[in-house]
């Protein structure tokens, strides 16, 4: 098993208040993994870890054999994308087609090159007739997808979802769980926050449960 990110005993503290305790985890790119527990139970906390948004008072953690207080932000949101649970943090372009090649205009890619590659994520997230719509006008699932392309076109290796059924009924959680197993047909591993007991179960290969900052429970599909 390809263990792409290494948690070793992590903790991490705030103000002397223990939020997360001696977390000794391994995720791999071909696994579905859910994270689950109440609110208060460290999952966003150890998202932003692995992230690297914030460093563990102990322990460390790997990235494709990086630590990564070694990598740096940049790095690492090359590696890993990220799905906020509002979509609204990280769409900030007018309109669909400029927030899908904003991430271009900083790389050296030629126009043919990144438009084919705009175009099929357009077409795998059946956003073609949206590509020039405002973001601002689009519904919740429409934003998610948006994100979800922009985030894909930088050939994340994983990726974290923090609650991405949010809002979402029942035909758009059906759209969501389709769009995700085109993701895993890539090879792309994918950790995913959740609440939503019933899509966990449909979705993940592995479930790991955490309470008052340490694991309580996995499971295996």
């Amino acid at each position: 098993m390809n263990n792409y990110i290494r948690i070793h005993q992590v903790s991490y503290s705030i103000n002397g208040q223990a939020v997360l305790n001696n977390i000794d985890l391994s995720l791999a790119r071909n696994q579905f993994v859910a994270l689950v527990g109440p609110n208060g139970s460290g999952k966003t906390t150890l998202s932003k870890l692995i992230m690297g948004i914030i460093a563990p008072s102990r322990g460390y953690i790997l990235v494709d054999s990086t630590d990564v207080k070694d990598l740096g932000l940049a790095n690492i949101g090359s590696k890993i994308g990220y799905l906020f649970q509002n979509p609204n943090r990280q769409i900030f372009a007018a309109t669909v087609m400029e927030e899908l090649t904003f991430a271009y205009r900083f790389k050296k890619h030629q126009q043919p090159q990144l438009q084919q590659q705009v175009n099929e994520m357009l077409a795998v997230f059946e956003l073609e007739h949206l590509s020039q719509a405002k973001t601002y006008f689009l519904s919740h699932g429409e934003k998610q997808r948006v994100a979800l392309a922009a985030i894909l076109l930088n050939d994340p290796e994983y990726l974290i979802l923090d609650e991405p059924t949010t809002g979402l009924d029942q035909k758009r959680k059906k759209e969501l769980s389709s769009l995700l197993q085109k993701i895993r047909s890539k090879n792309i591993g994918m950790l995913m926050i959740s609440h939503d007991h019933q899509f966990v179960l449909e979705q993940a290969d592995r479930i790991i449960e955490l309470d008052r900052g340490g694991v309580v429970n996995e499971q295996h599909s």
